[in-house]
């Protein structure tokens, strides 16, 4: 280059325009900075090259703001064409003072002023002195900003309203959570039918599913409910009437509607902690319910006393189910001599109508005597209750006056909380106000005057409930008939008003 010549005058000019969410408003969008970017770029006699617009973006972080990194790295690219970027105002830049002045340090490391087209700025001590004020300014107003908002949420809570979107089941209006007409009684109904016991997470989702209840969290598609979903749900007090927080380290009594009683709520705690009282027997509840089968490991082998298990034969012209010993000691049974025999044996058992009601009048005294005894149950836990939650509430002000701190509140916390969860549950017996005692006498007069045609007809789940109560220890198969036959004692005690009594314990084939 020749010594009279010197370097072309940079005349380039950026735009950089944003607008945050919650300034979405006329006289503050993009078009308005816009128009007077352009204005302050050609009053300056600078040729405007670019411009980037960003629309919605939080000004908090500079991670989460993809424009504003494109534009620092065009910059880079570009620094021997541009002169200036130019905002409307400096807090677009950012609000947070630590953040805007790195931004300014590294365009000027690449020599290119940042111009504020509505605030005084330059290069000169008093200018950068000014702007830094005003990016401190801006970085005041952001963080009262965050303190209104925190306060705002705060105060939310206090007085029981959720923050956020409300779980499944509830809708959000005009900032209450109210009921979603579309899944409320399905998951109603979901946690009712939990509190019994005898579904697994698994089995609720695929209920809940079948019904067309879908998982609709803000921010997700619509998907089928899981297992690790409903865990949540049956987790959450929320659907009890309760807000928790784990932020301010306290609980409150929501404005919305519940969606079960606290029991039904501490019932459903104590079957997920595995404490339940009132889950099915063991045997209902494997997963053995094969049709051809019924009887498959109820029946044992009198030989070796293992269990018979089913499988099917193949003959010439078709198959031939059967039962086996595990341990294959003996021959196999075909399926439709098991069923006969059982079919004679149940017919000899059958109670007459003087035995069925007598078990209905004992059906019907321990019924209202086991409700007595809930009510003084109840009565007591009341009290109980009662004391802890004055416990907690006082155990809360300690916390927010600053005798407690947030550590022992936490672990107080977790030691009263488990304490109401045990008194709700030890207090709950909702099953049995479900009971209806008419139906379930006719279902005795039906089942129990006619115990073969009863079993025939019944599913294979019920079939086998009806089994194992009649005979808790299995029935075991003496190649014919049963032998050794130990019928449920309750049971035996009924049969014996029949008159003439059978043989039980004997070496009896049926």
């Amino acid at each position: 280059m020749d010594a009279g010549l010197q370097p072309p005058i940079k005349q380039g000019a950026i735009l950089y325009l944003r607008v945050s969410t919650e300034e979405q408003v006329d006289n503050y969008s993009l078009n308005t900075q816009s128009e007077i970017c352009i204005k302050e770029v050609e009053r300056r006699g600078l040729k405007l090259v670019e411009t980037f617009r960003e629309e919605g973006r939080s000004a908090k972080t500079i991670r989460d703001r993809p424009t504003l990194i494109e534009l620092l790295e065009y910059c880079r690219k570009h620094k021997k064409e541009i002169n200036a970027v130019v905002v409307y105002r400096l807090d677009r830049i950012s609000r947070v003072t630590a953040d805007y002045l790195a931004i300014r340090k590294r365009l000027a490391e690449l020599d290119i002023t940042l111009i504020s087209a509505s605030e005084p700025t330059g290069d000169g001590p008093t200018e950068r002195f000014i702007e830094t004020l005003f990016a401190g300014y801006a970085q005041l107003d952001n963080d009262i900003r965050g303190e209104r908002s925190r306060n705002g949420m705060k105060a939310r809570f206090l007085n029981g309203l959720y923050n956020g979107s409300p779980p499944l089941g509830y809708l959000s209006e005009s900032g209450f959570a109210v009921k979603n007409p579309e899944s409320f009684s399905a998951i109603q109904a979901a946690w009712e039918l939990m509190a019994t016991g005898t579904k697994s997470l698994r089995e609720m989702a695929k209920i809940l599913n079948d019904q067309g209840v879908m998982d609709r969290r803000k921010g997700y598609r619509d998907s089928p409910i899981r297992a690790q979903t409903l865990s949540g749900i049956f987790r959450n007090k929320f659907y009890a009437g309760k807000i928790v927080s784990k932020k301010y380290g306290a609980e409150v009594q929501g404005q919305h509607v519940p969606m079960v009683s606290e029991e039904t709520f501490y019932m459903v705690q104590a079957i997920l902690d595995g404490r339940n009282r009132n889950a099915a027997p063991k045997l209902t509840r494997r997963n053995m319910e094969n049709e051809v089968f019924p009887l498959k490991r109820i029946i044992q082998c009198n030989n070796c006393k293992h269990s018979f298990s089913g499988a099917w034969s193949k003959g010439k012209n078709k198959k031939y189910a059967y039962y086996f010993c595990a341990k294959r000691c003996s021959s196999s049974v075909a399926v439709k001599d098991i069923e006969t025999t059982t079919d004679k044996l149940l017919a000899k058992i059958t109670l007459n109508d003087q035995a069925i009601k007598l078990i209905n009048a004992y059906l019907r005294r321990t019924y209202y005597l086991r409700l007595d005894a809930l009510k003084q149950k109840r009565d007591r836990a009341d009290i109980a209750l009662k004391e802890a939650y004055t416990t907690r509430q006082q155990l809360i002000d300690k916390n927010l006056s600053g005798v407690y701190s947030d550590e022992i509140f936490k672990e107080q916390n977790l030691v009263l909380e488990d304490k109401i969860k045990s008194i709700q549950a030890a207090k709950n017996d909702t099953v049995i106000e479900k009971y209806n005692l008419e139906a379930i006498s006719k279902f005795i007069q039906d089942k129990f005057m006619h115990l073969a045609d009863a079993y025939s007809t019944s599913d294979v789940a019920l079939k086998r409930v009806l089994m194992c109560s009649l005979f808790p220890n299995g029935l075991r198969w003496g190649y014919p008939g049963y032998v050794n036959t130990q019928i449920s004692p309750f049971y035996r005690s009924f049969m014996n008003l029949r008159g003439p009594k059978v043989q039980i314990g004997a070496d009896e084939r049926t």
